[in-house]
């Protein structure tokens, strides 16, 4: 494809973690079809960028986006059931129409970049947690 098309596709073989941030931070959609993802990064780093996440419901994956629906309150990107191409696909066409209504999709990416994934939003929620299993200790 960058031989016929060498203004439009890149190919880099290698790895460079600026351009890798470059990349995604210029792209409008990323693709992350994991089969097993623990936390996963570059979602978040995505989310921050404005760089709209289509993802497997696995792992962080799936607790960090929250998928697009008409109507939806605070959807950050898009997610699938099932790691299969029939149900990825499927999630990519929705995706695309959305990324067609250009108010939509501004929105979408407008709620990824808001989102707080900083190490002193999680010391809260872990605060919270240890406040919360005191008091259940406490109660027993």
């Amino acid at each position: 494809l960058h031989e016929r098309h060498p203004s439009r596709v890149g190919v880099y073989f290698g790895f460079n973690e600026a351009r890798a941030h470059q990349c995604e931070a210029g792209a409008d959609l990323i693709l992350m079809p994991s089969r097993f993802e623990p936390c996963g990064l570059n979602q978040m780093y995505s989310l921050r960028y404005g760089t709209v996440p289509l993802v497997h419901a696995v792992g962080g994956l799936d607790d960090t986006i929250r998928t697009y629906r008409p109507n939806a309150r605070h959807a950050n990107g898009f997610k699938f059931a099932g790691a299969n191409v029939e149900a990825m696909v499927a999630t990519l066409r929705q995706a695309l129409r959305l990324y067609h209504n250009p108010l939509q999709w501004t929105r979408l990416m407008a709620e990824g970049m808001a989102d707080d994934h900083s190490w002193d939003q999680s010391a809260r929620e872990y605060v919270k947690v240890y406040k919360r299993a005191r008091r259940d200790a406490r109660d027993r």
